[in-house]
């Protein structure tokens, strides 16, 4: 952990898996981090969550700081909803982590393509995902100097 804080972003995590999701809830609280983590279970809930739109149409404050993002989800799948991300041009400065169980070497070039800012394959073991989400935390939340906030 660096000296600094940690940034009070919201994280945003998009994953079709109820266990996955409840798995990286448990493992960011092993990390003490007090930032608000949100889910959506699709690419099309991320997209319509980013753009306040349709049953998030009521959602207020700022966007989320970080997105983690599963590639393979139903309605719309991590690859078209990253595709999209990045070519918006208010949501493609939201670093978007790729936490996937893809370890594939075609799915690795296309994801840096599309323009995700780290590709990470998830771990096996909860030890292992609390480590990779306190390395995730401390680079993007306490390094990294992320753009304002915009609503």
């Amino acid at each position: 952990m660096t000296g600094n804080p940690l940034k009070s972003v919201a994280i945003l995590m998009a994953d079709d898996d109820a266990d996955d999701r409840l798995l990286a809830k448990d493992a960011l609280a092993e990390c003490n981090l007090a930032n608000e983590l949100l889910f959506v279970e699709n690419g099309e809930d991320l997209l319509d969550f980013l753009h306040r739109r349709g049953k998030f149409a009521g959602v207020t404050g700022a966007r989320p700081g970080l997105i983690l993002l599963d590639l393979n989800m139903p309605r719309k799948d991590g690859r078209e909803a990253l595709r999209e991300i990045k070519m918006d041009p208010e949501l493609r400065k939201i670093p978007v982590v790729v936490l996937t169980t893809s370890r594939a070497d075609t799915d690795i070039s296309q994801i840096y393509e599309l323009g995700a800012n780290s590709f990470i394959a998830k771990p096996v073991t909860f030890e292992s995902l609390v480590n990779v989400m306190k390395i995730i935390s401390n680079y993007w939340l306490g390094i990294v100097e992320l753009p304002p906030k915009k609503p």
